[in-house]
């Protein structure tokens, strides 16, 4: 009977034994649920930057640093050839010369231009004037001349004079007359189809007005060289700023995890050379709708670190819908719907001896608390 008892004794025990875990289990619970519910944590992450040669590709000349490196915004991580770039801002610079040479040289014929029509212009209104003069006179002596004509050819009928007189009158008359046609000639080609006026000042003339147009043209071609210059200054500064992105500096402090490209190798633009581990460190937490409640952006956050206990304040830039694998699984009764989690994003203040992959634990009373 006692033998038989025992393994029912034994039985019982290890029943009991279990119902009492159930028990501690289901009121204080150690699964994932139950501990969340206390405190959060999160594994302490830095940022890393894919470092890359902006818009320039070229041949790989020096590398400056190794793998484990820690560098200082604006150290010198890599240089690339500058071979070409060199050649192309030599010749631009040739060509912008020889431009502004062009420019002189047009510039001052441009003026000489100018200065001629100015001077034309005065020597021509001094010229009308002068066969205006000219005119006048011999359009006088025609006068004269016919008066006397008139006169004589009375008294040749009258058999005053003889008809030798009066041939010598008629050939002097005929004389004037051309002479006033040749004058007006004269004056028609000095206008040269402008209409005359009494101030002669006041006469465009169409010469005068020509060669200023040309001059306008001359000014027109010399805005075309000038804009062709700003071009070539404009392609000579896009050069000389790829020059100086030949040389790839850090964009922040940090440390050197990979070195991708290698002394020598052709290296394509915007392609990732470096790999750097920035000082910018964060950690993500996942909370549920009541807690996320309790916090927003730029809300001060502080943790502890699992090891070693440091205090590890932050801010908090991120809080956003969570992934689904963060659903707070199998949190409400049978056949109900899982917690939604949201994701706290913090990114810490510098403490001396936090470092990436160290976990930073949150308590429960850093949101209850506010």
């Amino acid at each position: 009977m006692n033998m038989h008892s025992k393994p029912v004794k034994i039985g019982l025990f290890f029943l009991g034994l279990i119902a009492v875990c159930g028990l501690v289990l289901l009121f204080k619970g150690n699964d994932a649920v139950a501990m969340a519910k206390e405190k959060r944590d999160g594994i302490v992450t830095a940022e890393q930057i894919k470092v890359s040669f902006d818009s320039v590709s070229g041949r790989l000349l020096k590398e400056n640093v190794k793998e484990g490196d820690r560098v200082k915004k604006g150290d010198v991580l890599m240089v690339m050839d500058p071979t070409d770039t060199d050649l192309d801002i030599k010749k631009l610079r040739s060509q912008i010369a020889q431009l502004d040479a062009q420019i002189s040289s047009m510039a001052g014929n441009i003026d000489v231009a100018y200065q001629k029509a100015d001077t034309d212009e005065v020597e021509t209104h001094r010229q009308i004037d002068q066969q205006k003069a000219v005119l006048a006179s011999s359009q006088a002596v025609y006068e004269n001349k016919l008066s006397d004509y008139n006169r004589k050819r009375q008294l040749v009928e009258a058999g005053a004079i003889s008809q030798l007189e009066m041939d010598n009158i008629t050939a002097s008359l005929r004389t004037a007359e051309a002479d006033v046609r040749a004058q007006q000639e004269l004056l028609h080609k000095l206008l040269g189809g402008a209409e005359d006026r009494d101030n002669t000042e006041d006469i465009a003339l169409p010469t005068i007005a020509q060669e200023r147009q040309s001059a306008d043209n001359k000014a027109n071609d010399l805005e075309s060289l000038r804009q062709q210059k700003k071009q070539l200054e404009v392609a000579l500064e896009q050069k000389e700023v790829n020059k100086k992105r030949l040389i790839l500096r850090a964009p922040e402090d940090g440390k050197i995890l990979k070195v991708i490209a290698k002394e020598g190798e052709m290296v394509s633009a915007n392609t990732p050379v470096i790999l750097l581990e920035s000082s910018r460190y964060y950690y993500d937490i996942y909370v549920n709708e009541v807690e996320k409640g309790q916090m927003k952006e730029g809300d001060r956050l502080t943790g502890h670190t699992v090891s070693g206990n440091r205090e590890v304040p932050g801010t908090v830039r991120l809080i956003a819908r969570a992934p689904g694998f963060a659903d707070f699984k199998m949190s409400r009764e049978k056949s109900s719907a899982d917690l939604t989690a949201f994701q706290i994003r913090t990114y810490i203040d510098p403490v001396p001896g936090v470092i990436p992959g160290m976990t930073v634990e949150v308590n429960r009373h850093e949101f209850t608390g506010r």
